[in-house]
């Protein structure tokens, strides 16, 4: 395990160098925006937009990876990032910060393309679990220490901006000095949505609604707990917790869901979150401590739906369909959680604060409502059904080429670039009528 981690050391660094700029800034973003009275709608439009750059930057990616070659499309999109952030300590117009937002989410993910075909192309078949667990650690750790770095800060002015703009250079470094030999560049599988939509509907519920409640927690948490009275610290580790809590959790779920049931999990960890979101609703006032119990609480069970869903979608599609299919999910999951912060932004704007967690409670209800087992005939379960679940980092800070390191996933044998036929998809196998 040493040796696989130290041959890798390079790119983990800097996804983790990537990591703690990216999540210090999501977090400074509400808090600055906040600060001087800016509506909520404004800070989820730019949590969107950036995760909108995310979804659809990656077929712009693979255009300049390979014009350019791995290293310079690397460094020239890390200059693009910093140079947008930067950026924006100098413009106080917001509608160039979301053109600037956007195109840093295009920029990011190319990033993300090159360090996760570098892990994919050289890491072979028996070290795949091993390297795709170290790196969801790396991108999950990263997080978490750029929701503390934000403590060094406590006076929100363009000091963060800096901080984020030097670990983007910073992680120039250890990819320009790489010893490592160029990847070869996997081409992006083709979304055939229809083939998905009848084959997984559920799954891809679930991966939507998931998107909607993380992508509003990054943007539209930090709003919450600022507008509760808790300091800038404070929030930081509000969020830390819940990522940190999430990850950890990840391997104890993953235990449960290779032995029950997992649409009925699903449906539960759906229900807790719902009820416990409750609480929180603006009808009494919690310390400190309490809401950090409750985050953590947030982070186990928002975190864990992307994983579940996804173990729940690869139960039902055929071992060499399953690059396709980790591509739908992530473009769903990402289209969810551009929508979420916009919803959530627009409900705190127009009601109160605590309308955050109405709006958690009312996306679980949605998954209570139709995720049920009643629903799964289980006429397209794979032959190598159940598959083991897999710890996935939240994927919104990624792109879907890592999905090929999913120990699931057997790149010789996939054949998701071929055309599917007509007979391949039929909507009334993976469903019948709700009772």
């Amino acid at each position: 395990m040493i040796k696989t981690i130290a041959s890798f050391f390079s790119l983990y660094l800097a996804t983790l160098l990537l990591l703690v700029g990216s999540g210090l800034f999501n977090t400074y973003l509400g808090l600055r925006l906040t600060a001087v009275s800016v509506s909520e709608v404004w800070v989820g439009a730019l949590i969107a937009v950036y995760y909108l750059g995310l979804v659809f930057g990656a077929r712009i990616g693979h255009k300049v990876i390979i014009q350019v070659g791995h290293i310079r499309a690397y460094a020239a999109t890390a200059a693009i990032v910093t140079v947008t952030v930067l950026a924006l300590a100098l413009v106080d117009n917001l509608w160039v910060w979301l053109g600037l937002r956007f195109v840093a989410g295009v920029a990011m993910v190319t990033q993300f393309m090159v360090l996760e075909s570098w892990l994919n192309e050289q890491t072979e078949n028996h070290q795949r679990g091993r390297v795709f667990a170290f790196y969801m650690v790396c991108s999950s750790m990263g997080t978490v220490l750029g929701q503390l770095a934000l403590m060094l800060f406590p006076k929100l002015d363009y000091e963060p901006l800096v901080f984020v703009a030097i670990c983007s250079a910073l992680c120039l470094v250890p990819v320009a000095l790489t010893r490592r030999l160029h990847p070869a560049l996997q081409v992006p599988a083709p979304i055939q949505i229809k083939y998905y939509l009848s084959r997984v509907p559920l799954s891809l519920t679930v991966l939507f609604v998931a998107g909607t409640i993380v992508g509003a927690f990054y943007g539209l948490a930090p709003v919450y707990a600022v507008k509760q009275g808790l300091s800038s610290n404070q929030v930081a580790m509000f969020l830390a917790a819940a990522v940190a809590s999430g990850l950890v959790f990840q391997w104890p779920v993953g235990w449960l869901a290779d032995r029950i049931d997992r649409v009925g999990m699903i449906r539960v960890n759906a229900l807790i979150l719902c009820v416990v979101s409750i609480p929180l609703w603006g009808w009494w006032s919690f310390p400190y401590w309490a809401l950090l119990l409750f985050s953590c609480a947030f982070g186990i069970l928002q975190f864990t739906l992307y994983p579940l869903g996804a173990a729940f979608a690869n139960d039902n599609v055929d071992p060499e369909r399953r690059v396709g299919l980790s591509a739908i999910l992530y473009m769903v999951y990402g289209l969810g959680a551009c929508v979420g912060p916009l919803i959530a932004g627009l409900l705190m704007r127009e009601l109160n604060p605590s309308v955050y967690f109405i709006f958690v409670s009312a996306s679980a209800a949605v998954l209570v409502i139709f995720i049920r087992p009643q629903r799964v005939t289980g006429a397209n379960r794979s032959e190598d059904a159940p598959t083991h679940f897999v710890p996935m980092s939240d994927s919104l800070q990624s792109s879907n080429v890592v999905a090929a390191l999913d120990p699931r996933v057997d790149l010789e044998s996939d054949v998701s670039h071929d055309p599917v036929q007509d007979g391949d998809a039929d909507p009334k196998k993976e469903i019948m009528p709700a009772p």
